[in-house]
């Protein structure tokens, strides 16, 4: 059975091929590069493990896929704003930073899969698995049992960690500071459950409560990641165990080499680079030619102060171009049974951040995010 997850969109995803080493699934090759490093994806890992999680591959690659759309909606207004060169889950030859941007990048792809493994399991899209009923008919509180139908969170928090924190090979500081946040961005699934009731009783009393588990939206597990992002934990480490190799065998255990206190938190070893300016070295764009928002309704107040923080305290100025977009409008509908609708115009202002005449380098003040 087919995993229930949509597809994203067609507008950036190309035609479907077959994964190398799927038997069952065809899958957008974009999704088979998702978890590339090295030259090896998460199916040439399935290759050499065990056949039977073959099954999970679609959905893995999906959940991974609504991990990075969520990192592009969460950072779209930040001078770093979530660029494809940064979404390698890897620190192979340490071409990895580990900054607080690697921290959100790791959590968001490991809860979104998870997610995305839960819901279909609950789903019934997999043979082996299901609702959670393990407290069914147990008391969960005054007026409530547990019943229906919870999400499986075990069995998607087992495939995520599996999937993806395969993926780190060394047992260097970059790789526990991945794994840690790996972890964290399971724990924010599990954090956000919400607890659903179906009342009981004569003509509707509600005398007792029938409840379950259900996940939140993801949008609320990316807004729950984003704040943790805002205060992440810097861990001082020693230059040379951070500078150090990936070349040892096996894990350590992220709690060896972190405080307890800090499991649910996202931690990161250096300071972030300058996202202002173009460096090409370290894959950065600079923030020259982003659009930014300014008087717009119905945006927070840090979107509203985008043009700030992406154009003017990056040395840019903010150009206004105005441009013309046709919509729907005047739509009446006509007896039977149609809708017709007059094509109206009209102008739009948007602003974007570019160069100063006469200026040679785009320069970087203040907070580097």
């Amino acid at each position: 059975m087919l995993p229930s997850v949509p597809l994203p969109g067609k507008s950036f995803l190309p035609p479907l091929t077959l994964c190398q080493g799927s038997s069952r699934y065809l899958i957008p090759i974009h999704h088979c590069l998702t978890f590339s490093l090295s030259g090896r994806s998460v199916n040439n890992f399935l290759i050499t493990g065990p056949k039977a999680y073959l099954t999970y591959t679609t959905s893995v690659a999906l959940g991974a896929q609504s991990g990075i759309e969520e990192c592009k909606f969460q950072f779209a207004w930040e001078r770093w704003n979530c660029p494809e060169n940064a979404l390698q889950l890897s620190t192979h030859n340490r071409l990895r930073s580990a900054t607080r941007e690697t921290s959100f990048i790791h959590a968001i792809s490991s809860a979104g899969v998870m997610y995305t493994i839960t819901k279909n399991c609950s789903m019934g899209d997999f043979e082996n698995c299901g609702c959670d009923e393990s407290k069914n008919g147990k008391t969960g509180g005054h007026g409530w049992i547990w019943g229906g139908c919870s999400d499986n969170v075990e069995f998607g928090e087992r495939i995520s960690k599996l999937f993806v924190d395969s993926l780190e090979k060394g047992k260097d500081a970059r790789a526990l500071m991945n794994l840690h946040n790996n972890r964290a961005g399971r724990l924010v699934v599990r954090a956000t459950m919400k607890r659903t009731c179906k009342c009981h009783g004569i003509s509707g009393s509600c005398s007792i409560q029938t409840c379950w588990l259900q996940l939140a939206d993801f949008r609320e597990m990316g807004d729950y990641l984003k704040a943790k992002y805002d205060r992440a934990l810097k861990i001082e480490m020693d230059k040379r165990q951070l500078r150090a190799g990936n070349s040892a065998e096996g894990h350590w255990a992220p709690t060896e080499a972190f405080l307890p206190s800090a499991e649910a938190e996202l931690i990161f070893l250096e300071e972030s680079p300058d996202y202002c300016t173009h460096n090409s070295s370290l894959g950065i764009y600079g923030t020259e030619g982003r659009e930014c928002l300014q008087n717009s309704h119905n945006t927070s107040r840090w979107e509203q102060h985008s043009c700030g923080r992406l154009c003017t305290e990056c040395g840019l100025q903010v150009e206004e171009r105005k441009t013309e977009a046709i919509s729907s409008c005047n739509c009446k509908f006509q007896w039977c049974c149609t809708v017709k609708c007059d094509q109206c115009r009209h102008v739009l202002n948007k602003y974007y951040c570019t160069r100063s005449p006469g200026s040679a380098v785009s320069w970087g003040k203040g907070s580097t995010r």
